[in-house]
């Protein structure tokens, strides 16, 4: 509607608030030091602007707050599971739709059931609790990016793909058996939230169809990669964002959700498919770690507020001014020389900060560096996809991630304008004075995703 107009405006009115956390450098410093340098250590009250990750963070609508109330808490069967499971299958079309507490809960669930020692799972590229449950079943986790992902300083319209050469070789040199799923990430987050254009969806459920593979969706960013094909491929911008995603999941023969991204909600997932058989055994898996199959770890509010955040994050002028709001920040930090993913992604903008950190080595964790020294300026959180990560050591030796990123992601409907040029002038403070931050080095790290519990200290 106002797409003539320069100015992005939020669609929508704020109703309620809440006080950010603001400090002194002095206070910043300290709770470094007392988080061991690990962002997700930081009591939220001592961060100003939060941008550690768009899961779960977003604020949710005055609709979804209503069906807070209707919420029924039944034990089992629910009327809210009802609503709930009618708007996912009108919206997937698959038959079985599993309720989890939020994404990893339906990972784990599906991997222990089709996962095991020496399968493999490939992926235009996993994240981090993605890989961890396929790995933990015994599994190999392989991504397969499309040709040019890892370039981030050139920008194309659809990063996100799955390099189709790659994935053609690997199913002919594999049995089918040995080949637990294919999974495409809708956007790509660990390579810059990038969209994957249908094209690529559909070529990939040819191949896999050929092979009798399996193919599922991580859909946690389903709605914004639908509109990034309106916007950027052809023969879909007069097809309705939810069209799109209809035809997305088409092709697919189920998907996983954390719920907390693109259903614009605090916590809560699924797992959709057609398998009869899988839904069979996933459900009794559900009922030892999660809940009775209707509730599945949740209330029957938040199966409410779920079922209503999948109808509105397709809302066409919502999608346009989140698309918007990002691309907004993206520009702000390209004209302070800031080097990031291009082009911006559609939930986050990426510091590339193995080139603005170029003097810190891998092994001294630059992605991390720069989210403390960012909290450390003005009390911006962020996240580190990086060496901390998705490093490894192998027999000793410190094998880097093929990135060194920072994700600057942004909560759905929280933050405003003025917030975001907060961001974009802190940058410009930090690359006075990039040359000055130091790296780190790990003093204790788990081995399972040791990013949230890792100890550093200064290098």
């Amino acid at each position: 509607m106002y797409s003539t107009y320069k100015t992005i405006i939020e669609p929508f009115k704020i109703k309620s608030i809440e006080p950010l956390g603001f400090t002194t450098r002095e206070e910043r410093q300290e709770a470094l030091q007392r988080a061991d340098y690990n962002l997700f250590k930081v009591p939220a009250d001592k961060v100003l602007i939060d941008l550690l990750t768009d899961s779960g963070t977003g604020a949710m609508s005055a609709e979804q707050w209503a069906g807070i109330m209707r919420g029924d808490e039944s034990y089992a069967g629910a009327r809210s599971f009802f609503t709930f499971e009618k708007v996912i299958k009108d919206l997937t079309g698959y038959k079985e739709i599993i309720p989890t507490h939020q994404g990893r809960a339906a990972e784990r669930i599906l991997f222990n059931i089709i996962g095991g020692k020496d399968k493999i799972f490939l992926s235009n590229s996993h994240f981090d609790t993605t890989r961890a449950n396929a790995e933990a079943t015994g599994a190999i986790a392989i991504d397969l990016p499309a040709p040019g992902a890892l370039d981030f300083d050139k920008s194309s319209n659809f990063k996100g793909d799955m390099d189709l050469n790659l994935l053609e070789k690997y199913l002919k040199e594999n049995d089918p058996g040995q080949i637990a799923m294919v999974i495409l990430t809708v956007t790509n987050n660990s390579l810059g939230g990038q969209p994957v254009s249908m094209k690529n969806i559909r070529e990939v459920n040819k191949l896999c169809k050929k092979n009798n593979v399996v193919l599922f969706f991580d859909a946690a960013r389903f709605a914004e990669n639908a509109y990034f094909i309106k916007l950027k491929e052809e023969g879909y911008s007069n097809k309705t964002p939810k069209e799109i995603a209809k035809e997305m999941f088409s092709y697919a023969d189920g998907c996983l959700m954390s719920a907390k991204k693109d259903a614009i909600v605090n916590i809560g997932g699924f797992l959709a498919m057609n398998n009869s058989d899988w839904a069979s055994r996933a459900k009794e898996i559900e009922i030892l770690g999660e809940g009775f199959p209707t509730y599945g770890g949740l209330a029957g509010r938040d199966l409410e507020a779920i079922a209503r955040g999948l109808i509105e994050v397709l809302d066409e002028e919502y999608l346009n001014y989140r698309i918007k709001s990002v691309a907004y920040l993206g520009d702000g930090l390209r004209k302070h020389g800031i080097p990031i993913v291009e082009p911006p992604g559609g939930h986050a903008v990426y510091i590339n900060a193995k080139k603005f950190l170029s003097h810190i080595l891998p092994e001294k964790f630059p992605g991390q560096a720069l989210a403390c020294a960012l909290y450390l300026e003005s009390g911006i959180r962020a996240c580190e996809i990086g060496s901390l990560m998705f490093g490894k050591n192998n027999n000793g030796k410190f094998v880097p991630a093929p990135m060194e990123l920072v994700r600057l992601a942004i909560p759905r409907r929280v933050y405003t304008q003025s917030h975001i040029d907060y961001v974009i002038e802190t940058f410009e403070n930090l690359a006075k004075k990039k040359n000055t931050i130091q790296g780190l080095r790990v003093i204790e790290a788990s081995p399972v995703l040791s990013h949230f519990t890792a100890r550093l200290v200064p290098a």
